[in-house]
């Protein structure tokens, strides 16, 4: 009785370990899991997402993607009837986001390999660019903003996120530090064509050592 009591305990053990293993390696699992975002990062980029409009889907475009730690989150947003562009100009990067997506089975991400001054993203395409802490490393800025408003649609939304710090120095300096003040880059999108919605002063990122902000653009309708 004693022998049998403990088969039955194995089964039952071994049927949970089963279906946990179902869960954690499901498609759906590996899609929504991005092992690089805290719960309050994560909790945060949703936020970013519903005040960017971003449902089901919607095209987006995440430039400077690296090895996709929004890539995913986007890709579960827009779902299978919605595109995320993962942009980079690193193909090593782009190669993880690509084997990922096969090994998750998630279809609606592409990879693009950019350059420094042009993101290669099809044109009037998109409801939605995401620049997340890449904008300071971009030399040609301009040519940048400018094929971004090309690629949205009208009123397409464009979201600049990076990291706080003062304005008043060379630009070059922003380069090395890793961050650009908010009020430059509002300047850089003015100049190229989109109007300022709104500044969201606090957004957790992934990296914790420096204090990011989301500004949001938009492309006008006419």
């Amino acid at each position: 009785m004693k022998h049998t009591a403990t088969n039955e305990a194995r089964q039952r053990l071994l049927s949970v370990l089963l279906l946990l293993a179902v869960l954690v390696w499901s498609p759906l699992a590996a899609s929504c899991q991005s092992r690089k975002l805290s719960e309050e990062a994560r909790q945060s980029f949703a936020a970013a997402m519903d005040a960017l409009g971003i449902e089901p889907g919607s095209v987006v475009a995440d430039v400077g993607a690296g090895p996709g730690p929004y890539t995913f989150p986007l890709a579960e947003r827009v779902g299978p009837d919605g595109k995320v562009y993962a942009v980079d100009i690193d193909e090593d990067d782009l190669a993880k986001i690509r084997s990922r997506a096969k090994r998750a089975g998630v279809v609606q991400v592409e990879t693009i390999l950019g350059a420094t001054d042009d993101p290669r993203l099809p044109a009037a395409a998109l409801d939605v660019v995401l620049v997340i802490n890449t904008y300071h490393e971009f030399r040609e800025y301009d040519e940048m903003l400018q094929a971004f408003h090309q690629a949205l649609k009208p009123g397409g939304r464009l979201a600049i996120i990076d990291a706080k710090t003062d304005a008043g120095e060379a630009r070059s300096r922003y380069h090395s530090r890793h961050r650009i003040p908010a009020e430059l880059v509002r300047e850089d999108a003015r100049r190229n064509g989109f109007r300022f919605l709104h500044n969201q002063p606090r957004f957790v990122h992934h990296r914790r050592n420096r204090e990011f902000y989301l500004l949001l653009f938009e492309k006008p309708a006419s």
